[in-house]
């Protein structure tokens, strides 16, 4: 029998998307960004959090989804990875979520274009789709080639 794998529930619109337990630090609001330029245009800035600075990527710019209504406060999901630790900004986070190996399915074939990419796969809950998302990913999204205003 598998262990149950937890993940932190956080909502880009009405889309459910997970980040590993193991790989959120924490969760905080607001903050003062700092534009960095000539970096891609999924970087929102640099976020000074207790004296740690921390790149700052934007989950609805790297699914290339239309942007926060204004008047709504993202939320940093701080993740800790290999490199050190980066910001996702989410609409909002929910809880932990157990799933189960079992109800994981990868992307269907039809899938395409940005989301293909970032999402591992799915797991079934009860009420909908819990989308497990490829951090490793995300952190590729960051490196990509900077915006120059269309300079080259």
């Amino acid at each position: 029998m598998t262990e149950p794998q937890g993940f932190t529930s956080c909502f880009v619109g009405d889309l459910c998307f997970g980040v590993a337990v193991a790989q959120v630090q924490e969760v905080t609001y607001g903050g003062t960004l700092t534009r960095l330029p000539l970096a891609s245009s999924r970087v929102s800035g640099l976020l000074n959090l207790r004296g740690q600075i921390i790149a700052v990527t934007d989950l609805r710019r790297c699914l290339d989804l239309d942007d926060r209504p204004a008047g709504d406060q993202p939320v940093h999901l701080i993740l800790q990875t290999e490199d050190g630790h980066i910001s996702l900004l989410v609409d909002r986070v929910g809880d932990v979520v157990d799933v189960d190996e079992r109800d994981f399915e990868l992307p269907p074939e039809t899938l395409r274009g940005r989301a293909r990419e970032l999402i591992r796969g799915a797991y079934k809950l009860d009420d909908g789709l819990l989308l497990a998302l490829d951090t490793t990913q995300i952190l590729n999204d960051m490196d990509q080639t900077p915006d120059t205003g269309g300079l080259r």
